[in-house]
């Protein structure tokens, strides 16, 4: 069997969404029925709940359910407010009288402290605020007391001090606008504390001082999102601080437009990623608050950005359950990159995307042509003091450097998704499987250390003091950070975006102190694992076809459908390659990867420099397979004034 007759050969048929072309208004309205349909296959009686499946999660199961209720409204809502119909309206209808209702054998419970049914107000006082016709109007006042009770019960609650303060906003902006009991010294109380996670240039902190957490819940899962909605929602009791959320958007989008490639992939980083398109839910936001961006962010740009990324989605055809039912994961089901919060219901805040569907056909958003990527085919190298990161598009491939944020708590796989050198569009993020050895670890984009023979290994989690932008005489910008994985053994670390003679290399230079024998493992991209011929895990390298790996000493390299990557020491070679067959399902897109990766040993005692050149050159390059041969032959350049630091010149 030939690998496209086994890709042809599907265990259910494809999805509606799979085959959207969306390129219109209609088309998205008709996507958006397509995620809402099978839904209805896990209703409970009175429609109060939706079972996605049967995974469990931190928090109980009535809490998933009334996720697999409540986070759909967020695609429901603006479809119904934009004036589109949709057929099953009256079962979500239903279920938010049975969920509020306390005499109700589907009530949902009135909330506690930390409560899950905080998150899910959120949808539902957004779908009272702009959806009202369809769910506050026809209700008896009997059932708006239990709406307005149930919302209520929130603001006496404790919640976490980080974007859940914006969930208690909208659960009271709901009721505000329908006349309903709500408080305003609890909205006004959340929106002052939301505000102080601002740290300036559009950007905000996931939280209060004192960790750098500035992922996509800064931007389209939640703050920004929410900022932009509040905007539109509170023009006229609040204008002051609509107008400054308006303001904050107009300068993240200049730095948050450098997360999309052009071809509309989005670069994988951070926590939630499971809620796939969410991640051009801010561009969505900007349409429904009516903010028009600084050039060159027309609103065909935008347009273009937020359509190319949901069409990428619908290359990505198993992301879906046999019933129609979306999975958690990322480009297929995955549990290995899914938080401790995800349930089943989880993965429809993906849903969020769809707020432009609530604002006419006549808005410029979908009336103007859409249009390329502003940046296409332009070098970028933009640094990002905030989030400290440096965001790239050069030779083809779009991607991040980063200095090592971390989650104000133990996330599940904190390291892979926060503490890697380099996060790509075109080469998603692997996670690790397991504790033990490096194919379970995936040391991908990142320097891994072992002190026990390389049966346990650390990667960066946490920075020792803080990461700095620095910049030298060539003008580039250079991430520069320190990690301390045991006491006595020190990481200064450099991360060099690529020179314009070789835009497809980026370095990353380590030196190690140690105080104990050590293993090291470094990680370039990873890739697709398998031939496409017949589908079998790759070979030794066969130029003629562009497929399989090749290691020696110094480097690795490999190519694939996804592309090449490659990573070489610079420096006094003293380290092995090897492409690693990595743990199945590690990496969020390619089920089966490869990852090239160069190893060294360090005793105790010693200082080395590691100076790493990392390779990628991905498929969507056109002709990548009549280029990579001459790019991965040109090797780097160290600039100079990193060869006097290692050289001991200057410290």
């Amino acid at each position: 069997m030939t690998a496209a007759t086994a890709n042809a050969n599907r265990s259910f048929p494809l999805h509606p969404f799979s085959t959207n072309p969306l390129l219109t208004r209609d088309d998205v309205v008709a996507a958006v029925a397509s995620l809402l349909d099978p839904l209805a296959g896990g209703d409970s009686p009175k429609h109060a709940m939706i079972k996605v499946g049967s995974s469990g999660t931190r928090f109980d199961e009535t809490a998933a359910q009334v996720e697999g209720y409540a986070r759909p409204l967020w695609g429901l809502a603006p479809l119904l407010a934009g004036g589109s119909k949709y057929a099953g309206t009256d079962r979500f209808v239903q279920g938010i009288i049975a969920g509020t209702d306390p005499d109700s054998d589907e009530f949902w419970g009135f909330m506690e402290d930390q409560d899950q049914r905080m998150v899910e107000a959120c949808p539902i006082g957004y779908t009272l605020a702009i959806a009202n016709k369809d769910f506050w109007d026809p209700l008896t006042d009997k059932q708006k007391k239990n709406i307005e009770s149930w919302l209520g019960s929130m603001n006496d609650k404790d919640m976490p001090n980080t974007n859940w303060l914006w969930f208690r906003v909208f659960a009271n902006l709901g009721l505000a606008k329908n006349g309903a009991a709500w408080s305003k010294e609890r909205v006004d109380a959340d929106i002052k504390q939301l505000n102080t996670f601002y740290r300036g240039d559009g950007w905000s902190n996931d939280g209060p001082e004192g960790y750098r957490q500035m992922d996509y819940y800064s931007g389209s899962f939640a703050i920004q999102y929410l900022q932009l909605l509040y905007a539109k929602l509170a023009a006229e009791t609040d204008p002051e601080q609509a107008e400054e959320y308006k303001n904050r958007a107009r300068l993240y989008a200049q730095d948050f437009v450098h997360y999309f490639a052009p071809d509309g992939r989005a670069i994988t980083f951070g926590r939630s990623l499971t809620y796939r398109w969410a991640m051009v839910a801010f561009w969505g936001a900007v349409a429904f608050a009516d903010v028009e961006l600084p050039a060159p962010l027309s609103w065909g740009a935008v347009r273009g950005i937020w359509l190319r990324n949901l069409r990428w989605w619908t290359t990505q055809k198993d992301i879906f359950q046999p019933n129609g039912m979306l999975t958690i994961g990322y480009s297929y089901p995955n549990y290995y990159l899914a938080e401790n919060y995800n349930s089943p219901g989880s993965p429809y805040w993906c849903m969020l995307a769809f707020a432009p569907l609530a604002v006419p056909e006549s808005h410029p958003f979908w009336s103007a042509p859409e249009e390329p990527h502003p940046y296409a085919g332009q070098r970028v190298v933009r640094p990002l003091s905030h989030p400290r990161q440096i965001v790239i598009n050069s030779g083809g491939h779009s991607f991040l450097l980063s200095s090592g944020q971390s989650c104000h708590y133990p996330l599940k796989a904190t390291q892979a998704k926060y503490g890697k050198f380099a996060y790509s569009s075109a080469f998603s993020y692997s996670v690790p499987t397991g504790s033990y050895t490096l194919e379970q670890f995936v040391p991908e984009s990142s320097l891994a250390l072992s002190d026990d023979g390389g049966e346990l290994w650390k990667m960066r989690r946490a920075l020792h003091g803080d990461s700095e932008i620095e910049h030298h005489d060539d003008g580039v910008p250079v991430l520069v950070s320190r990690q301390k994985p045991w006491p006595d053994v020190d990481v200064l670390t450099y991360l060099v975006p690529p020179a314009e003679d070789t835009p497809n290399w980026h370095l990353r230079v380590h030196r190690v102190r140690t105080g104990r024998d050590v293993q090291t493992a470094e990680g370039a991209f990873a890739i697709y694992g398998c031939r496409q011929s017949d589908g079998r895990n790759l070979g030794e390298l066969d130029e003629s076809t562009s497929e399989g790996g090749v290691a020696d000493f110094n480097s690795a390299f490999a190519a694939s459908r996804s592309g090449a990557v490659g990573i070489a020491e610079l420096w006094r070679g003293k380290r092995e390659g090897e492409v690693l067959l990595a743990d199945a399902n590690s990496n969020l897109v390619e089920a089966r990867s490869v990852l090239p990766t160069v190893h060294a040993d360090i005793k105790a005692g010693q200082t080395e420099w590691l100076v790493t050149a990392v390779y990628a050159l991905p498929a969507s390059v056109e002709c990548w397979k009549d280029q990579w041969k001459a790019g991965w032959a040109k090797k780097p350049v160290v600039p100079k004034w990193l060869q006097d630091k290692i050289s001991g010149r200057w410290d």
